[in-house]
């Protein structure tokens, strides 16, 4: 016991017999299931407990999870016996939105600089003395033939996406404040106090709701149609002669659609390169002529709201919102394959968005401390979340019961716009969004109730 007690750190009390110890006093939850129960859960308050006693705590239940807080100290010895804690879970019960990130503070490298840094130093070690590899595609000009599929998929599921939105929106009501840019799933907006629009301070954070559109649920980033993407950049005179379309449409493009309406350059030959920012096309007055592509598929479009006729019944509604739901994780999940090969970047200070090896030299950034930098964008890798950012909003647990409650705000979860919408039309919920959700959290009655959970 002595010589237990050496190596543990204080406030772990050791026990009398063997090498077990007393967890730490801590205030996280032991969070216990029920699968008969579909919204009952109870939570318990960690207290210096014997680890064996919580080995064995199954309550008559068929599984136990833990909250990912809950990490057992170190000077825990690994006894490796059947009546070990183990817990396996794909997806966490509970887990946070994405940091809010203020405007006056640079967005993270997904990357940090130091890892990038090594890892051209190690490249660099690994190639030296080796002959030098050819440029693989897109960077020498071609296209990625395996994901021409995948960007007309994409394009296809926008348009679909935005259809069935607004023919949901006729059924399933959605809000937005007048002075801000939060949004609501329901026929009233939420109580909560969070505004920070235009005279917030008047109304003291509260929100003033009115009847939202589709671009209120999918927020529209645009980009630079670039006719060449492995042109010069663009210059900051030539920023209004360019024309703009959405950011994930000159994705598709560069991927491999083909839109009359947006020509873009097509090489057969990879070029050559004569320094580290010029290139030189390649010949191809001895290929052939070119065929038509193989893997083009018939573009969807747009329906005008005057044509949108909303569905009848609550099994049209079901139908509906699944292929919404759909229809959002096939764009995003394409969207994600075709960033791992075409570049895409991302204003570190605002949410410019420029689809290309390097951003564009508009000098048109009004973020903060924009004099310092000329209005020049601070360029750097965007992440999925740029290219298509999710507009989260409170999850309601009842849509035919009482309504969120201020006192109760830390018991809700949250889910993007698109799925919160999906699911009150009756979708199922997919499992990657039952964490941030928090349906397996038992919600309070009232304050009052909510005060005694430890």
């Amino acid at each position: 016991m002595g010589s237990a007690s050496a190596h543990c750190p204080p406030g772990i009390s050791p026990l009398v017999r063997g090498k077990s110890y007393f967890l730490p006093p801590r205030s996280d939850f032991l969070m216990i299931s029920n699968p008969s129960s579909k919204r009952r859960c109870l939570k318990l308050s960690i207290y210096p407990t014997p680890l064996a006693f919580i080995s064995s705590f199954k309550l008559g239940f068929h599984e136990c999870k833990l909250s990912s807080m809950f990490r057992l100290p170190a000077c825990i010895p690994h006894r490796p016996h059947s009546n070990k804690l183990v817990v396996k879970s794909d997806h966490p019960q509970n887990a946070d939105l994405p940091r809010y990130y203020s405007k006056r503070e640079k967005k993270p490298f997904p990357v940090p600089i130091v890892e990038l840094r090594r890892a051209a130093r190690e490249r660099q070690k690994n190639s030296k003395g080796k002959p030098k590899k050819p440029t693989p595609p897109p960077r020498n000009g071609l296209l990625v033939r395996s994901l021409i599929p995948v960007a007309y998929e994409v394009l296809n599921a926008r348009v679909e996406l935005i259809n069935n939105l607004k023919k949901l929106m006729k059924v399933v009501p959605v809000r937005a404040c007048k002075w801000c840019n939060e949004i609501h799933v329901g026929p009233e907006g939420h109580p909560f106090k969070s505004c920070r629009g235009q005279r917030a301070e008047v109304r003291k954070g509260l929100h003033e709701w009115t009847k939202a559109t589709v671009e209120d649920v999918i927020v529209p980033i645009e980009a630079y149609h670039l006719i060449d993407r492995l042109g010069k950049r663009i210059p900051h005179e030539e920023r209004f002669s360019i024309p703009r379309i959405p950011a994930l449409v000159e994705l598709c493009i560069q991927a491999g659609v083909d839109l009359p309406d947006l020509p873009t350059k097509r090489r057969r030959k990879p070029v050559i390169r004569i320094g580290k920012n010029e290139i030189l096309d390649a010949d191809e007055d001895d290929l052939p002529e070119p065929v038509p592509n193989k893997f083009a598929k018939p573009i969807l479009r747009e329906i005008p709201d005057s044509e949108i006729v909303s569905p009848s019944n609550a099994e049209m509604i079901a139908q509906l919102s699944e292929v919404t739901l759909r229809s959002w994780e096939t764009m995003r999940e394409g969207a994600s394959r075709l960033m791992k090969k075409y570049a895409v970047r991302v204003c570190g200070y605002c949410p410019e968005v420029h689809v290309g090896p390097s951003g564009h030299k508009a000098q048109n950034c009004g973020a903060f401390k924009h004099q310092q930098r000329n209005g020049q964008h601070g360029w750097q890798t965007a992440v999925l979340d740029d290219l298509i950012p999710p507009r989260y909003v409170w999850h309601v647990p009842d849509i035919s019961g009482p309504p969120l409650k201020y006192e109760l705000r830390n018991f809700y979860g949250q889910a993007p716009a698109v799925v919160e919408m999906c699911v009150q039309g009756g979708a199922a919920v997919p499992d990657h969004y039952k964490s941030t959700m928090r349906l397996d959290v038992g919600i309070p009655t009232d304050a009052s109730e909510a005060e005694m959970v430890v």
